[in-house]
């Protein structure tokens, strides 16, 4: 029995080690950048990283064609790839990869589950029971991950969007023009906030390519989804249709931005008080009652134990 719980927990450790290899790129972009600026670019074997490449190519290959059996089969695949969209995915072939892992998963990891229960020997429910949790676990996994990328990406949105608010009133009340304005705080935004350089700068590559500027406002909402940028998109569309001052409308809606970031400041502050309540009453209060009434109940069981 010992022997095949250590058999089984092997697998699953090599399942794990594998599916994270194979999800971490051969080399992050920024570590190449880097690297290519010290001059240390040919440290890394090329064909350790050829062979990277392709062991991950096959693997998205893989299950980019089952997924994309599935996007044939249905239509209405537009939530999702909206959901892919604000989590930063906007490649045709993201939305296949994704029903991919989100369809082939439950498969893969039920059977797994089955199969390590089978070699541990347990009773046949137990067994299904393993399955099924990695038939649950395969199915909601990879929507949890998504979820917590769309949360991250707006949370970083929306932490970098009073600044972003701030520079482009200042570029608009210093004479430049909403698209200029716009461009330019997509450069001077690019180390503070990634995310929001790159929403930017496509919302100027579609004005650029024929767009009419209120759509690209718009669509820039859509992707983002973020209220306090849609708000801000509805905000330039009204100013411009009704003829009113950008750069006025900027400052007054910049300065509701900072109130609400402060606002939202002092909410999570509130919460830090219950939110301690957790820790202390399973981690601190535990500790404290064991060094201080230990001693004194060692002293009674010692003093009971003498009578």
């Amino acid at each position: 029995m010992l022997l095949l719980f250590a058999v089984s927990l092997a697998l699953t450790v090599g399942l794990v080690v594998a599916v994270v290899a194979n999800a971490i790129p051969a080399r992050s972009r920024s570590v190449q950048s880097r690297m290519s600026e010290m001059g240390l670019d040919g440290l890394l074997s090329a064909d350790a990283v050829a062979q990277r490449a392709r062991q991950q190519s096959r693997l998205r290959d893989l299950v980019e064609y089952f997924g994309g059996r599935m996007v044939e089969r249905g239509s209405n695949w537009g939530p999702t790839r909206l959901r892919l969209i604000q989590a930063g995915y906007r490649e045709p072939r993201d939305l296949a990869i994704y029903l991919g892992l989100r369809f082939g998963g439950p498969i893969v990891l039920g059977l797994y589950g089955l199969f390590l229960g089978t070699i541990a020997n347990i009773s046949g429910p137990f067994a299904l029971a393993a399955g099924a949790l990695g038939l649950f676990a395969g199915w909601f996994l990879p929507s949890f991950i998504l979820s917590m990328k769309v949360a991250r990406r707006q949370k970083d949105i929306q932490k970098s969007l009073p600044d972003a608010l701030d520079l482009l009133v200042i570029c608009v009340e210093a004479g430049l023009g909403l698209n200029q304005a716009l461009v330019r705080v997509a450069t001077e935004m690019r180390h503070n906030s990634p995310t929001m350089t790159a929403e930017l700068n496509l919302a100027n590559m579609a004005i650029r390519a024929g767009t009419p500027r209120d759509q690209a406002l718009l669509d820039l909402a859509e992707r983002t989804g973020v209220p306090e940028v849609r708000s801000l998109a509805t905000m330039l569309i009204q100013t411009e249709r009704f003829g009113t001052s950008i750069a006025h409308s900027l400052r007054v809606h910049a300065e509701s931005m900072r109130t609400k970031r402060r606002q939202r400041a002092e909410e999570a502050a509130a919460k830090t008080t219950i939110k301690m309540i957790f820790p202390l009453a399973l981690c601190i209060f535990p500790s404290l009652f064991v060094v201080i009434l230990g001693p004194a109940i060692i002293s009674i069981l010692q003093s009971l134990s003498q009578i």
